[in-house]
Parts: structure tokens; sequence; C-alpha cells
């Protein structure tokens, strides 16, 4: 998994927050504000207080999103994972340590992944993975990010869990909503 982003469409401006910035996570962010096929309402309030891990046995852990907000040792068990922020990280993110520091947070999504013909904010260039089954490197932009993360955490989770039904990387319009006109 990797950090959530948007490239096709990109998030709204209130994730759109730098490392340096101070915020307490919203109840649900708009994002792909800029996407053809619509907006995407993303609850985050659902993923960190209900049954939203892969297991189905308690919320997402932070880090299953927000990758850059462990130890580097930490990250490096999930590979194609590298970057963590700051680059010294002693502590993986939670919701108790983000109740006292809200810098705690570290980098999100845009500032690594930037759209394609942008410059991330914190590293000269926009990350490229080579994916477990391939040989290409693929230009982790925020599109590219997004989708395998959230659409790869919900197919793998269709895979293993009878109890839910959540959106897959098959079914775009179910979390991209075009605006009513």
């Amino acid at each position: 998994m990797v950090a959530v982003a948007v490239d096709s469409g990109t998030s709204s401006a209130t994730l759109d927050v730098s490392a340096q910035d101070t915020k307490k996570p919203q109840d649900t962010y708009i994002l792909a504000t800029e996407a053809k096929l619509g907006l995407v309402a993303f609850s985050h309030i659902n993923h960190t207080t209900k049954n939203r891990n892969l297991e189905g046995t308690g919320p997402s852990e932070c880090i299953e999103c927000h990758h850059t907000a462990q130890p580097a040792a930490e990250a490096a068990k999930h590979p194609p994972l590298k970057t963590v922020w700051p680059a010294d990280r002693t502590t993986s993110l939670t919701a108790a340590i983000l109740a006292t520091d809200p810098n705690a947070v570290g980098a999100v999504c845009r500032d690594c992944h930037a759209r394609a013909d942008a410059k991330p904010k914190l590293l000269p260039e926009i990350p490229q993975i080579k994916f477990e089954t391939g040989t290409e490197l693929v230009t982790l932009t925020n599109q590219q990010a997004f989708h395998r993360n959230c659409a790869g955490c919900h197919d793998e989770i269709v895979k293993t869990r009878r109890d839910v039904t959540p959106p897959t990387s098959k079914k775009c319009v179910a979390c991209h909503k075009k605006a009513a006109k």
C-alpha cells in the first residue's frame, strides 16, 4: 500500500496540507475535484472509527494509508514503501498520538505524490516503483498512489470478507460522483 492521493482529481485544499501545517482530520474529505468521473467523498471518520481494517476487526490504522507516518524500518517491511517523514521518525502514527500532537501525521499524500505535471513539495521528483507483478517503473502520481491504496485495499477486502461490499477498482463511479447540474 501507498499513501492516499489523487491526480486526475486533485484533493480539496483542506487535504492539501503540507507537512509543516497543523490540522486535525476532518470527518469527510472531498477528493478528485478535477476528475472527469467526478468528486469522491472520502469518509475519514468511518475508516478510523468503524471495523474497516482488512480483517473487519477494528478501524483502519493510520499507517495503512499514511505510510510515511512510521519509522523507516517499519515501512520497509511493506514493499514497495520506502519513504517516511520526517526521515528520522521513531514512532508510528496512531489516533492517540494525533490527539496530542496535530503535527504527528507528518507528510500528506500530495507532499510526495504530486500531479503528473507538478513537482512534489518534499521530494526532488514523484516516486517510482515496480509493481510486485511487473518489471516496468510506474510513476506514483497522486492518482496512481490513491487508486493503488484505496482501490487496492477494497479489492483485498472483497477477496477475504463476505460481510461487506466496498467499491472495488472495477467500480469507479461507486466512489466518483458527478456534481448535479
